[in-house]
């Protein structure tokens, strides 16, 4: 791998543990449900970012395939935290 590929790949990952680490502490105190519902949809992103990272950095399309199942669960999870913040119930009788 290139040296400066290999420098880049390690700022950026760098910075998304960063972003996972800022939207833990938001999880945590956050003031409004909103607020914490923002945060866990970040900690997906932040999580498949780094995901993609790596795969780019180890040459391994395994990772690929795990930031898509996480990116196809991060996206379920908001629908189902957003539709019961709106409705208070997931699925309706």
């Amino acid at each position: 791998m290139n040296q400066i590929l290999l420098m880049a790949a390690n700022f950026a990952l760098g910075c998304f543990v960063t972003g996972m680490v800022l939207a833990v502490y938001r999880l945590c105190t956050g003031p409004a449900m909103a607020d914490r519902v923002l945060a866990l949809d970040t900690m997906y992103i932040n999580g498949m970012l780094i995901l993609l990272t790596l795969g780019l950095r180890f040459n391994s399309a395994l990772y690929f395939d795990i930031a898509l199942l996480i990116c196809i669960f991060g996206f379920v999870g908001s629908v189902a935290m957003a539709k019961f913040l709106l409705r208070g119930e997931v699925i309706e009788p």
